[in-house]
């Protein structure tokens, strides 16, 4: 009887999201244009400063999207919050609605299922993200955040599909997104050309990470051996 009641509510809730999506104009509008707004960074920056006093919803509406829609790439909102808020702002801006993001796509996973995930983010990149999982157990969220060559999106909804605490993954992926989010923001406020910043700071970033990675896998094989 529980699991029949947990499939209906899933059955309510996707219909709901579709009906509201095919008759609700404004927002099946609204969505198609922010969705046309990713084709470059230019097209993301002038799409957000189109809205004048409320750019600063759009911008977060924006990363919500790109997070449930994986893989629209997030450092467009990133420098593009940067370049028209200032790097401090921008950053705040970034973090915060990509953790609105992350969060949601959680809940899509955790309440929805795998069905449903793989739909938002490919089955192949869930099984790849999962492999992440098996490997780096209770560290994984961490570690994955810290690595800017991980995809961000699967590993949200991954995450959702395991017994993992709500809470455990939100302070994880809050703590190892805060590095990216703060360079970002600083090499688009510096630069008109910000990738040419960010492909080298994400080199010796990941270089950094995968160091402190192994120095952490060496230490737990360490402890296992002493006890």
């Amino acid at each position: 009887m529980k699991l029949e009641n947990k499939h209906i509510k899933k059955i309510v809730v996707i219909l709901i999201v579709v009906l509201a999506f095919v008759f609700i104009k404004p927002l099946r509008e609204g969505v198609t244009n922010m969705s046309k707004a990713f084709k470059d960074l230019e097209s993301v920056k002038a799409y957000i400063r189109s809205f004048g006093k409320t750019a600063v919803v759009i911008s977060f509406l924006m990363m919500i999207l790109q997070s449930i829609a994986a893989p629209i790439p997030a450092f467009f909102i990133t420098f593009s919050n940067a370049a028209i808020w200032g790097w401090v702002r921008g950053s705040i801006l970034s973090w915060t609605s990509a953790m609105a993001g992350a969060a949601l796509c959680f809940g899509i996973a955790r309440f929805l299922g795998r069905d449903i995930a793989e739909k938002f983010a490919t089955k192949g990149a869930l099984k790849e993200v999962e492999g992440f999982f098996d490997k780096y157990g209770k560290n994984a969220i961490l570690v994955a955040r810290l690595l800017p060559f991980v995809p961000f999106d699967p590993i949200s909804y991954a995450a959702g599909l395991t017994p993992m605490g709500f809470w455990e993954f939100f302070i994880a992926t809050g703590i190892g997104q805060l590095p990216a989010t703060l360079i970002y923001s600083y090499a688009a406020s510096k630069s008109t050309n910000p990738s040419t910043w960010v492909k080298g700071l994400i080199i010796l970033f990941g270089v950094f990470a995968l160091g402190m990675l192994m120095k952490r896998i060496y230490n737990d094989k360490q402890a296992k051996k002493n006890i």
